[in-house]
């Protein structure tokens, strides 16, 4: 059931970056890599488990990276401006560093 949570806390989280990284630019940028930092750490810090941590850092990076990708009518969630591109590589950077933390 806790990985089931966890995954579902990791889809929300990258959903919740993919549409708030373009609101009221740097804030939103701001709060949605903060907000996914934190909720994965969290992760860890409920259930004393790091591979918990790991499959919805796992879920939040195929998410997201899905989401920089051209769909089927070619619409593209996370454009190629620096706050896309930064959602993406810094995003990556801090999902890597919540799951290193120590719980």
């Amino acid at each position: 059931m806790r990985v089931i949570y966890s995954i579902l806390i990791g889809a929300l989280l990258a959903v919740g970056s993919i549409f708030l990284h373009l609101v009221l630019p740097p804030f939103g940028f701001l709060f949605a890599l903060i907000s996914s930092m934190v909720g994965i750490w969290a992760i860890g810090r409920t259930w004393g488990r790091r591979y918990l941590k790991v499959i919805a850092g796992i879920v939040w990076i195929v998410i997201v990276m899905r989401g920089g990708t051209p769909g089927l009518s070619d619409e593209i969630l996370i454009q190629g401006d620096s706050l896309g591109s930064a959602l993406i590589n810094i995003g990556f950077i801090a999902i890597f560093a919540a799951v290193a933390l120590a719980l």
